[in-house]
């Protein structure tokens, strides 16, 4: 018979794990969720949607955070607080020629260089394979042969061609944090496939 305890700290993890896939939810989805969207996506009851909502809310302010919970209309979405807009938007629309796609696919590459390519492949997909050609063609970043993959970092025309200077390429690292969940989950499957001989990043397009 589990002790009282012992009941608290189960609901207390199950807690955590519930935070975590609503994070995980809003970071991937990227757009205005209605409360159907998260129940159909997270499998959550909206009495605790509620209550996650508002404790992210609070996770947020509590850790000074470059992210927020946006509310409209009875609709969320995570963003990017005001003050470092200016960072996105320099990667969003800096210019036409980059599709959405790639914009993802670049902005992870800004936010966690270096990182190795085959990490990139398993959250983008095989299509970030052109995105990180293109990147490289343009020089904006940089490759470095690592095993059966390469390590992929900013060079320094990627900065000037953004207009992004010194001061603000630190303020972007903040946002290192939550970005992170997706990464290290794509870090921890492709160290996986490494250690079981199933490398299937061997593509190569430099």
């Amino acid at each position: 018979m589990p002790t009282s305890k012992t009941i608290e700290e189960i609901d207390e993890a199950k807690e955590k794990e519930d935070l975590k896939t609503l994070e995980a939810v809003f970071f991937i989805s990227g757009r205005f969720l209605s409360m159907q969207d998260l129940i159909s996506l997270s499998d959550l009851n909206p009495i605790i949607l509620t209550d996650l909502i508002e404790r992210l809310k609070d996770k947020y302010n509590r850790e000074d955070s470059a992210l927020e919970i946006v509310e409209k209309s009875g609709l969320w979405k995570m963003d990017v607080r005001q003050e470092y807009s200016h960072i996105i938007n320099k990667l969003a629309t800096g210019s036409s020629e980059f599709t959405k796609a790639e914009q993802g696919t670049l902005a992870i590459i800004a936010y966690k260089h270096p990182i190795k390519q085959s990490v990139i492949i398993k959250i983008r997909g095989n299509k970030a394979y052109d995105h990180i050609k293109k990147f490289s063609d343009l020089g904006l970043i940089k490759k470095k042969k690592t095993g059966h993959t390469h390590e992929l970092s900013l060079s320094e025309d990627f900065y000037d061609y953004f207009s992004i200077s010194e001061s603000e390429r630190n303020t972007s690292n903040v946002l290192n944090e939550k970005i992170n969940m997706e990464i290290e989950e794509a870090e921890k499957e492709v160290e996986k496939d490494e250690s079981e001989g199933r490398f299937e990043d061997e593509k190569d397009n430099s």
